[in-house]
């Protein structure tokens, strides 16, 4: 449910833009809102868990996901979807650390590895699943049918947890982070709040320039709470690890690069390439594939490169794939212009991911391994956070800009001019102006498909770079052996 749900909206964000006629921040708060909760209290999560019962947590969150998802089928509003998302996304922090925690502790040491390694290839199949169903279910039914599908599972999970899954808890945990866990949500949510926002207020907004510097306020308190709580809910001692920190600023810069991939790249096959929801869903099946069966063959490089080598080539690679993307143009073939970068992005993610999780694992003590895994999966959520959010800022300026010259060499009428740039906040999914004669109407919708492009070209290569960094962080922070 929970990782179907992390692939499977982005391709509905055109079916929600057209239906809600929603700008481009509205589809971003409808991904931000998830991920901001789930990134900012996953660790909370996990800490329920220990003090109150894994499996009870862990059903609570099911619930709670399965009646958000309910709540999200039947909005009437972009903004009530925005609300129950972010219920949603809080649903699902206990959801994803507590099956991980009861299989960690159902299974002995020996089963244990090959245990997680299933749940893994699970996580992989319908994250695979997610964007060719959601597709199919976008054009035969409706977006809503998105957010339904997850009630049947909801239930099976519900019924078999209740008869098959043993309840257990950590007796010797400490105390409840609440303060560190405001702090986070309030820290992650001021920033991505003014960053989404000012594309509507414009930085001079008060409003805007409050919440991020608010935001960054509760950041910087978080850090003194966590360096002064006994049990904090990210244990600053563990970035004493000079690999533990290279590791996560690698998963803070990549993950990124992907967060606003995973955003884009849908609104540019649906609005841009005139592909239906179903294809551009099967369009991104190749990578995610490449994910799961080349997992076991990368799980070995660290053994037999060292942990340093796997994590320079792996985001060379991916920035290899992005550049790739940055290429085409309007119109083609998908196995021509595409499915090439496709597959190299998703090589450098096969060879970046299982060496990561490894080396996150083996370079604290461990005791210290849960907190370490459960930190690394939150950095990976905040940074697709903080990405769509920022990186989306470049997008609409881009758009913005590359569509003003578009529409200036047309010779529209003023009234129309103004009308297509006033809307321009919605990208690709901005409506044409009636009245206009087909081959202005033609020369317009061209327009707005080369500025999409010109915009997503500029990401990408931002993409690229966020990439290398993570490389070059490889090179620095971690260590060879």
């Amino acid at each position: 449910m929970a990782f179907i749900d992390s692939t499977v909206v982005n391709v509905a964000l055109p079916a929600l833009q057209a239906s809600f006629r929603a700008t481009v921040v509205d589809v971003q708060w409808v991904v931000e809102a998830y991920g901001l909760f789930l990134g900012a209290l996953i660790l909370a999560g996990g800490s329920l868990g220990d003090l109150f019962g894994r499996r009870a947590m862990f059903l609570l969150g099911v619930t709670i996901f399965a009646m958000a998802s309910a709540g999200c089928g039947l909005a009437s509003n972009i903004h009530q979807l925005i609300i129950v998302r972010s219920i949603q996304g809080a649903g699902a922090a206990l959801v994803v650390p507590g099956s991980l925690a009861i299989i960690s502790t159902s299974f002995d040491e020996k089963s244990r590895g090959r245990a997680i390694g299933i749940w893994s290839g699970f996580t992989s199949i319908t994250s695979a699943v997610g964007p060719v169903l959601g597709g199919w279910l976008v054009e035969h039914a409706s977006w809503r049918w998105v957010f339904f599908i997850n009630l049947p599972p909801a239930v099976a999970v519900i019924i078999i947890s209740c008869l098959h899954v043993p309840e257990s808890r950590n007796s010797a945990s400490g105390h409840l982070d609440w303060l560190g866990a405001l702090l986070a949500t309030l820290g992650l949510g001021g920033l991505v709040y003014g960053f989404i926002e000012s594309v509507n207020l414009s930085w001079a907004s008060p409003l805007v320039l409050g919440s991020v510097v608010g935001g960054s306020l509760c950041l910087i308190l978080f850090l003194f709470v966590e360096a002064a709580v006994t049990s904090p809910m990210v244990p600053l001692a563990l970035f004493e690890y000079p690999s533990f920190s290279g590791c996560n600023l690698l998963t803070l810069l990549l993950y990124a690069a992907t967060g606003i991939f995973f955003f884009l790249f849908p609104l540019n096959l649906i609005q841009v390439q005139g592909y239906s929801a179903t294809a551009a869903g099967g369009a991104m099946l190749p990578l995610i594939l490449l994910l799961f069966l080349l997992s076991g063959w990368s799980g070995g490089l660290v053994a037999g490169y060292g942990p340093r080598l796997p994590l320079i080539v792996g985001p060379l690679v991916a920035a290899s794939g992005f550049a790739l993307f940055a290429v085409p143009s309007v119109g083609g073939s998908y196995w021509l212009k595409f499915f090439p970068a496709v597959l190299v992005l998703g090589v450098g993610m096969a060879i970046t991911v299982a060496p990561l999780t490894t080396v996150v694992m083996n370079s604290v003590t461990q005791d210290r391994i849960g907190a370490a895994s459960g930190i690394n999966n939150a950095v990976a959520r905040v940074a697709g956070v903080l990405a769509v959010a920022i990186l989306g800022i470049v997008m609409v300026n881009a758009f913005g800009y590359r569509l003003n010259r578009g529409l200036t060499r047309l010779s529209l009428p003023p009234r129309v001019l103004a009308a297509v740039q006033s809307d321009k906040i919605k990208l690709a999914g901005l409506p044409i102006p009636a009245g206009l004669t087909p081959a202005t109407r033609a020369a317009v919708k061209n327009a707005i498909a080369e500025a999409f492009v010109f915009g997503f070209r500029i990401v990408m290569w931002g993409c690229v770079g966020l990439s290398v960094a993570s490389a070059a962080v490889a090179w620095f922070m971690v260590r060879k052996t």
